[in-house]
Protein backbone atom coordinates (compact mmCIF):
# COMPACT_ATOMS: atom_id res chain seq x y z
CA UNK A 1 0.00 0.00 0.00
CA UNK A 2 1.54 3.22 -1.23
CA UNK A 3 1.21 6.09 1.57
CA UNK A 4 1.58 9.55 0.86
CA UNK A 5 1.05 13.17 2.44
CA UNK A 6 -1.22 14.55 -0.45
CA UNK A 7 -2.33 14.96 -3.87
CA UNK A 8 -1.30 17.59 -6.26
CA UNK A 9 -2.88 18.47 -9.71
CA UNK A 10 -1.92 21.24 -11.78
CA UNK A 11 -3.57 22.51 -14.58
CA UNK A 12 -2.42 24.73 -17.56
CA UNK A 13 -6.03 25.87 -19.19
CA UNK A 14 -6.01 27.97 -22.47
CA UNK A 15 -9.55 29.44 -21.93
CA UNK A 16 -12.42 30.53 -25.26
CA UNK A 17 -12.42 33.71 -24.02
CA UNK A 18 -10.67 36.53 -22.65
CA UNK A 19 -13.09 37.54 -19.90
CA UNK A 20 -12.40 34.32 -17.66
CA UNK A 21 -8.90 35.67 -17.12
CA UNK A 22 -10.05 39.13 -16.10
CA UNK A 23 -12.96 38.32 -13.67
CA UNK A 24 -10.85 37.70 -10.13
CA UNK A 25 -14.31 37.98 -8.02
CA UNK A 26 -15.75 35.34 -10.19
CA UNK A 27 -12.82 32.90 -9.76
CA UNK A 28 -11.95 33.16 -6.43
CA UNK A 29 -15.39 32.59 -5.94
CA UNK A 30 -15.81 28.93 -7.98
CA UNK A 31 -12.52 27.27 -6.26
CA UNK A 32 -13.90 28.44 -3.21
CA UNK A 33 -16.91 26.39 -4.01
CA UNK A 34 -15.17 23.77 -5.34
CA UNK A 35 -13.05 23.35 -2.08
CA UNK A 36 -15.73 23.29 -0.57
CA UNK A 37 -17.87 20.89 -2.95
CA UNK A 38 -15.10 18.60 -2.76
CA UNK A 39 -15.14 18.74 1.09
CA UNK A 40 -12.42 21.15 1.68
CA UNK A 41 -12.07 23.38 5.04
CA UNK A 42 -11.76 26.87 3.56
CA UNK A 43 -9.60 29.18 5.38
CA UNK A 44 -9.29 32.12 4.30
CA UNK A 45 -8.87 33.52 0.74
CA UNK A 46 -7.38 36.48 -1.04
CA UNK A 47 -7.64 38.14 -4.50
CA UNK A 48 -5.54 40.89 -6.46
CA UNK A 49 -5.59 41.92 -10.30
CA UNK A 50 -2.89 42.45 -11.06
CA UNK A 51 -2.44 46.31 -12.13
CA UNK A 52 0.98 48.79 -12.82
CA UNK A 53 3.61 46.85 -15.33
CA UNK A 54 2.08 43.82 -15.55
CA UNK A 55 -0.27 42.36 -18.11
CA UNK A 56 -3.58 41.78 -17.60
CA UNK A 57 -4.54 39.12 -15.25
CA UNK A 58 -5.37 38.24 -11.54
CA UNK A 59 -3.86 35.89 -9.13
CA UNK A 60 -6.36 34.45 -6.49
CA UNK A 61 -5.59 31.86 -3.59
CA UNK A 62 -8.18 29.92 -1.67
CA UNK A 63 -6.72 28.53 1.95
CA UNK A 64 -7.49 25.37 2.99
CA UNK A 65 -7.07 23.41 6.35
CA UNK A 66 -5.63 20.39 3.71
CA UNK A 67 -3.76 23.31 1.72
CA UNK A 68 -4.80 25.11 -0.93
CA UNK A 69 -6.06 26.11 -4.19
CA UNK A 70 -5.14 28.63 -6.28
CA UNK A 71 -5.04 30.17 -9.80
CA UNK A 72 -3.05 32.69 -11.58
CA UNK A 73 -4.39 34.07 -15.21
CA UNK A 74 -3.00 35.99 -18.08
CA UNK A 75 -5.50 37.69 -20.09
CA UNK A 76 -3.24 38.86 -23.08
CA UNK A 77 -2.76 34.87 -23.70
CA UNK A 78 -6.01 33.43 -22.45
CA UNK A 79 -4.22 31.13 -20.04
CA UNK A 80 -4.90 30.19 -16.55
CA UNK A 81 -2.50 28.17 -13.85
CA UNK A 82 -4.32 26.25 -11.63
CA UNK A 83 -2.88 24.43 -8.33
CA UNK A 84 -4.63 22.14 -6.70
CA UNK A 85 -3.05 20.76 -3.16
CA UNK A 86 -4.92 18.76 -0.97
CA UNK A 87 -3.79 15.95 2.20
CA UNK A 88 -5.93 14.30 4.11
CA UNK A 89 -9.46 12.50 2.54
CA UNK A 90 -9.81 15.42 0.60
CA UNK A 91 -9.46 14.40 -3.34
CA UNK A 92 -8.19 17.20 -5.44
CA UNK A 93 -9.61 15.92 -8.46
CA UNK A 94 -12.82 16.74 -7.17
CA UNK A 95 -12.35 20.17 -7.17
CA UNK A 96 -10.61 19.89 -10.38
CA UNK A 97 -13.79 18.91 -12.41
CA UNK A 98 -15.71 21.10 -10.27
CA UNK A 99 -14.19 23.85 -11.83
CA UNK A 100 -13.92 22.39 -15.14
CA UNK A 101 -17.32 22.31 -15.58
CA UNK A 102 -17.74 25.77 -14.75
CA UNK A 103 -15.22 27.77 -16.92
CA UNK A 104 -15.14 27.25 -20.87
CA UNK A 105 -11.83 26.31 -22.58
CA UNK A 106 -9.97 25.51 -25.55
CA UNK A 107 -7.21 23.02 -24.31
CA UNK A 108 -5.90 21.85 -20.77
CA UNK A 109 -3.12 20.03 -19.38
CA UNK A 110 -3.51 17.75 -16.40
CA UNK A 111 -0.16 17.19 -14.29
CA UNK A 112 -0.88 15.19 -11.12
CA UNK A 113 1.79 14.30 -8.31
CA UNK A 114 1.88 12.03 -5.13
CA UNK A 115 3.50 14.74 -2.47
CA UNK A 116 5.78 13.04 0.02
CA UNK A 117 5.48 9.62 -1.59
CA UNK A 118 6.47 6.74 1.21
CA UNK A 119 6.70 3.90 -1.67
CA UNK A 120 9.14 5.53 -3.47
CA UNK A 121 11.10 6.34 -0.42
CA UNK A 122 10.97 2.72 0.69
CA UNK A 123 12.20 1.69 -2.95
CA UNK A 124 15.18 4.25 -1.80
CA UNK A 125 15.85 2.09 1.29
CA UNK A 126 15.48 -0.88 -0.59
CA UNK A 127 17.91 0.13 -3.46
CA UNK A 128 20.96 1.24 -1.27
CA UNK A 129 20.39 -1.83 0.69
CA UNK A 130 21.33 -3.80 -1.80
CA UNK A 131 24.20 -2.03 -3.00
CA UNK A 132 25.49 -1.77 0.21
CA UNK A 133 25.02 -6.05 0.57
CA UNK A 134 26.59 -6.04 -3.02
CA UNK A 135 29.90 -3.77 -2.46
CA UNK A 136 30.20 -4.51 0.89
Amino acid sequence: MEKHKGKHILLDVITKNEETCLNDKEMLKLIAQAAEEAGANVINQVRYRFGHNSPPGFTCVVVLDESHISCHAYADTRQLAFDFFTCGNTDPADAVKIVLKNIEFESIIEKEFDRFSWKIIKLLELFIDIVLLIFL
